[in-house]
């Protein structure tokens, strides 16, 4: 899951970043407003981490700019993250499409149960767990089970599994399982994929769930026929 973080306060959107890369995201940052919104139609996020008080243009106008879009990207979650507490700066935020608030000072097991929360709703709908066959994925806990057994997965092969998991029976783009596993400006090498897949793979046969190359595409995660 790739985050992005837009905050002018470059310690504390270093140090977000840095709890959140610990807690399973990807996360890019942006420090003025016109950053935020060129990233914004540059690459496609699951969740936006908004400040209002923004350089160049404010966190409101990052905020209308995203929503006056088109395609799926404009339906991206925000979370505004922000000093301003007055009920009026709240009712605003809202009311111009972000979808959570929450004011600074702020503990930061919150903000990340938040987030979880978010990401949730946005990929998975209501329920915290998708199953494939005997595997079961919980996006709340970050892990993976095959009946009520964990298996040992890092946070990176965590997070090509969730890639292949929402797309069940369609290929999925070594670039696509790249941008879920970097940040903004970091690589990950096709070799360094290929890795993690077959990893995956060995891990998954107890579960009987099956990853196939597509070759010159990528890879897919074949549908469970089981019924």
């Amino acid at each position: 899951m790739r985050l992005l973080i837009v905050e002018d306060d470059r310690l504390l959107a270093d140090g977000l970043a840095r709890s959140l890369h610990q807690a399973g995201f990807a996360t890019d940052t942006a420090n003025d407003g016109a950053a935020a919104d060129h990233m914004l139609i540059s690459q496609a996020y699951d969740l936006v981490i908004l400040d209002l008080g923004l350089p160049k243009f404010d966190g409101l106008e990052v905020l209308r700019r995203l929503r006056r879009r088109s395609g799926t990207s404009a339906s991206v979650p925000v979370l505004i993250l922000t000093a301003r507490d007055a009920l009026e700066d709240r009712v605003k935020g809202l009311d111009h499409g972000a979808d959570d608030y929450l004011t600074k000072p702020f503990e930061l097991p919150e903000l990340e149960a938040r987030v979880r929360a978010m990401v949730r709703r946005g990929r998975f709908g209501s329920s915290a767990r998708l199953a494939h066959g005997r595997l079961i994925f919980d996006s709340v806990g970050r892990q993976a089970l095959i009946g009520d057994l964990p298996l040992d997965l890092s946070a990176r092969e965590l997070s090509v599994l969730e890639s292949l998991l929402l797309r069940v029976g369609r290929v999925v783009s070594k670039e696509q399982i790249a941008d879920q596993l970097t940040g903004w400006g970091d690589e990950v090498g096709s070799n360094a994929i290929e890795v993690y897949v077959h990893r995956l793979r060995k891990k998954l046969e107890p579960a009987e769930v099956r990853i196939r190359t597509v070759r010159g595409l990528g890879y897919m995660l074949e549908k469970d026929e089981s019924g």
